[in-house]
C-alpha cells in the first residue's frame, strides 16, 4: 500500500500489481489505516483510491491464497475486514473518487461502486465472479448496486458474472467519467480541485444525506458476510475457488 497526499487530494493505493491487485487481510487492515489518515488529516479534502500499474484497480479476494490458506491471512486483530473498509469508505467526510486504472472485478468492484466519484481509463474491465469462485458480496456488492443501475441489470451483473467495457458502465450509470489511461491522474486531479474549491462542510453534509437513503444495506451487508464467512468453507464454494485457481471450469451441478 501507498500513501501520499499531494495539494489537498490524497492517493491510496493498492501496490500489488503481482497479484492484480487483489486484497488480503493485511491489504484490508492497511487500507483502513490509509482512509482514517486521510480521515483526520485537515490538509486533505479529497480521496483517491487506485491500483498499482495499468493491469488492475482491485480484482477482489486473492483467491491463490484463500486457496492455501482457506481464509485471507492474517490480520491486525485477527478479523478479515472487508465489510467495515466499506462503510468507511462511505462513513469518511470527504469526497472519494475510485480512479479504476484497469480490471475492478468482484470485490474490486464493489470498492468502486461505494466510493463517491468513479474516473475510469477507457481499457477497464468491470464485473462480478463471486458466484463463480463460491463467493458472494450480499450487502452494498448487490443492493446498493442495484440502487444505481437498476435492479435488472445489477441482477445481470451478478448472475451471469459477464465482463463490462468502462464505456458501458458509463452508459449505466455506474462510471461518471472515462478517459485514456495517460490522462487518468490529471483528469481525477481535475475533478479533485473543483472540490477543494468547495465548501468542506456543504460536501461532508451531502455525503452523509446522500449516503442515509441506503444506510439500511449496512444490516442487509453485516448478515451478508456472517453467512459468507460460513459459506467459504463448504465443498460448494471450494469447488469455485479451486477451479479458478487451476484454470478450470467449476462442475457446480453436484450442489443443486
Amino acid at each position: 500500500m501507498t500513501y501520499a497526499v499531494e495539494d489537498g487530494l490524497a492517493w491510496i493505493t493498492i501496490d500489488r500489481p503481482d497479484r492484480m491487485n487483489s486484497f488480503r487481510g493485511q491489504t484490508i487492515d492497511e487500507l483502513i489505516h490509509c482512509f482514517k489518515l486521510a480521515w483526520g488529516d485537515p490538509a486533505v479534502g479529497v480521496i483517491a483510491l487506485t491500483g498499482s500499474g495499468e493491469r488492475a484497480f482491485c480484482v477482489g479476494g486473492d483467491q491463490k491464497l484463500r486457496q492455501q490458506e482457506g481464509d485471507y491471512g492474517p490480520t491486525e486483530y485477527n478479523v478479515f475486514q472487508d465489510e467495515y473498509l466499506q462503510r468507511l469508505i462511505r462513513d469518511v467526510p470527504k469526497p472519494v473518487i475510485a480512479a479504476v486504472n484497469g480490471f475492478a472485478i468482484g470485490g474490486g468492484q464493489v470498492l468502486h461502486v461505494v466510493c463517491d466519484i468513479t474516473i475510469a481509463a477507457e481499457h477497464a474491465e468491470f464485473g462480478q465472479a463471486g458466484p463463480r469462485v463460491g463467493s458472494f458480496d450480499a450487502g452494498f456488492g448487490t443492493a446498493y448496486l442495484a440502487r444505481i443501475i437498476g435492479g435488472k441489470r445489477a441482477r445481470e451483473v451478478w448472475m451471469l458474472c459477464r465482463r463490462y467495457s468502462a464505456q458501458t458502465m458509463h452508459d449505466w450509470g455506474l462510471v461518471n467519467a472515462v478517459v485514456p489511461i495517460e490522462q487518468l491522474r490529471d483528469e481525477v486531479r481535475r475533478w479533485a480541485d473543483e472540490m477543494l474549491a468547495l465548501s468542506p462542510t456543504a460536501l461532508k453534509v451531502v455525503k452523509h444525506s446522500f449516503n442515509a437513503d441506503t444506510e439500511s444495506i449496512a444490516g442487509i451487508s453485516a448478515m451478508a458476510f456472517d453467512s459468507l464467512g460460513i459459506f467459504v468453507q463448504t465443498d460448494e464454494a471450494k469447488t469455485g475457488v479451486n477451479a479458478f485457481v487451476n484454470h478450470e471450469k467449476p462442475d457446480f451441478g453436484s450442489f443443486r
